[in-house]
């Protein structure tokens, strides 16, 4: 089955515990359309660089799946018709790194960075 990666903004006055209910729910949407949750992280609020309905931070989710393209698009359209999700980017990989996504590394755990021109 084909590998995808998902960011998923979820609105900035819900909890902490409604945040990761929320990929926990999509979680199960596509277990019960033939996929699987990999792997999921929950980032915490972070503020964004510009307004999205209203709204100047998000609680944001990553989630790894391998999951059939039939029930990707139906936990996107669920997304999209959920009142707490702002937005969601979906990216089909060759396959998943290992480890927690660089967001979750701590400064000293990444690689060097390239140097600036």
């Amino acid at each position: 089955m084909p590998l995808y990666e998902h960011v998923m903004i979820a609105r900035q006055d819900l909890s902490n515990a409604q945040a990761e209910g929320l990929v926990e729910h999509f979680g199960a949407v596509l277990t019960d359309n033939g996929g699987t949750l990999v792997d999921s992280e929950y980032w915490g609020v972070k503020t964004m660089a510009y307004k999205i309905n209203k709204n100047r931070k998000g609680h944001y989710a990553f989630l790894r799946t391998d999951a059939p393209a039939s029930a990707v698009q139906e936990m996107e359209r669920l997304m999209r018709l959920h009142d707490d999700v702002m937005r969601v980017l979906t990216i089909k990989v060759d396959e998943h790194a290992e480890g927690p996504s660089v967001q979750m590394q701590k400064r000293e755990e990444r690689g060097e960075r390239r140097e600036r021109r």
